[in-house]
């Protein structure tokens, strides 16, 4: 492709020489060609750089691949003129789409929610949010929630006798505050082992856990 644009930059250099101007035959110019071209491959070059860093996210954060490609779907029906970049509308849209609860505010109000996300994400207030900074901030926030999934279950395992993949009612109890206890027992499903028998007043706390993280 850049040699054909090298042939056609020669062409029109020959012509200049030749003192032909127009070109009744197309609409373009070499340099136009030119300035396309090289917003082709930088575009190129940053879709590239964004999925250099979504794999190593993936690898490195423990974020499946699933949530990046959510993250990225939802930025770009966001970013309708496809500039790249969200302003703090869009940003705030995009972010109740998948699943903030940001409060209403009326226009001029203040928003301390959102403020302090923007805070993180866009700190300089220049009044985008790029899709770097986006999937950084997403990312960041769904490892916090990896983590948190797992020190939850850590701290059900240690309520649990022998550390098994269940918690019981009683262990719920002694453990527990009553409403706190009241709430895991209502809302854990019963404990099946692997021969799919429910085990008496057993609890999943594994199943539970993980259900209270998924987005």
């Amino acid at each position: 492709m850049r040699s054909q644009l090298k042939k056609i930059e020669d062409l029109g250099a020959a012509m200049e020489e030749a003192l032909i101007l127009d070109n009744k035959y197309t609409e373009h110019s070499t340099v136009g060609l030119a300035q396309q071209w090289d917003q082709l491959d930088q575009l190129g070059m940053r879709m590239q750089h964004n999925l250099e860093q979504q794999i190593q996210a993936r690898n490195t954060t423990g974020v499946t691949e699933e949530a990046l490609k959510e993250f990225s779907m939802m930025f770009k029906h966001f970013d309708k003129d496809k500039s790249g970049r969200l302003n703090h509308q869009e940003f705030k849209s995009c972010l109740r789409s998948l699943g903030y609860d940001l409060p209403m505010v009326e226009e001029g109000e203040p928003d301390p929610e959102f403020e302090a996300i923007l805070d993180t994400v866009d700190p300089n207030r220049d009044g985008h949010v790029s899709l770097q900074e986006y999937m950084a901030f997403m990312i960041s926030r769904e490892t916090e929630n990896v983590k948190s999934s797992e020190e939850i279950e850590s701290a059900f395992r240690a309520l649990s006798s022998e550390g098994k993949p269940y918690v019981t009612k009683e262990e719920l109890y002694q453990n527990l505050t009553r409403e706190q206890a009241d709430y895991c027992v209502s809302h854990m499903k019963p404990y099946v082992d692997g021969k799919g028998r429910e085990l008496p007043t057993a609890f999943d706390y594994v199943e539970f856990t993980r259900s209270l993280f998924v987005n």
